[in-house]
């Protein structure tokens, strides 16, 4: 199955029923697949939206698909997954993280600035890339969302998801996750660098309502810690 992702909205005309691919997804189309007209393919907006489409017309750099039948919502679910993670040095086991993370399902990703983070800056168009391929491979209907880094006294202060929680490792006191998080919620879960969170941030973290967990018995690395945190969070709504 080709699936195909429409970055911007505006290329999808419902009257018509027609969608453009543009850029790389059309070269994608017309020198990687090499598709032919009448050729069956499938398409999301990352919103939600699913087309069943075929090749209608084929240019040397355009490509159009004609809707056959359009699914909204496919795949949604009743709870939210927000994972607010420190970045790490190599960028590499960040977009790690992305990449799975898409493939199993998440619904928002912010890097968070720490005291002891040792990234602070971010790609994020690079890292977008990672996702939409992820999604793609993955066939969802949903992009995750990317926001770009920000400093955790600042994130703090506008958290919306109802169950919010701390993961760290000043003491080995927590509660797990999967004990303390109820189904059908949205849920925000913060995950530290390699250094951890300090004490004060902490803190800061629960006077903003964060509760303090743990993943699980095992000491894990901060992308490995934020994928278990994704996934016990589906666990629990299973």
């Amino acid at each position: 199955m080709h699936l195909f992702y429409i970055e911007n909205t505006q290329w999808i005309d419902y009257k018509s029923k027609i969608i453009l691919l543009q850029k790389e997804e059309a070269r994608h189309a017309l020198k990687v697949l090499r598709l032919k007209i009448g050729d069956n393919v499938h398409a999301t907006d990352g919103q939600g939206n699913w087309f069943y489409c075929n090749i209608y017309e084929l240019g040397k750099r355009h490509c159009t698909l004609r809707i056959i039948d359009h699914q909204t919502k496919k795949g949604k679910r009743n709870y939210k997954i927000h994972i607010a993670v420190a970045p790490t040095k190599n960028i590499k086991r960040f977009e790690w993280f992305l990449e799975k993370a898409t493939e199993i399902g998440i619904d928002e990703i912010t890097p968070i600035i720490t005291e002891h983070s040792e990234r602070r800056e971010m790609k994020i168009e690079r890292s977008n890339r990672v996702i939409t391929s992820a999604l793609k491979q993955s066939l969802k209907a949903y992009h995750p969302v990317l926001n770009e880094p920000i400093k955790l006294n600042a994130f703090l202060k506008d958290v919306k998801e109802q169950e919010k929680y701390i993961a760290h490792l000043l003491d080995d006191n927590q509660k797990s996750l999967k004990d303390l998080c109820p189904p059908n919620k949205d849920v925000c879960i913060l995950i530290g660098p390699e250094g951890d969170f300090s004490k004060s941030e902490v803190e800061m973290a629960m006077k903003s309502g964060f509760r303090v967990v743990k993943m699980g018995k095992e000491r894990l690395r901060t992308e490995t810690a934020a994928l278990v945190a994704c996934s016990t969070i589906h666990f629990i709504n299973d």
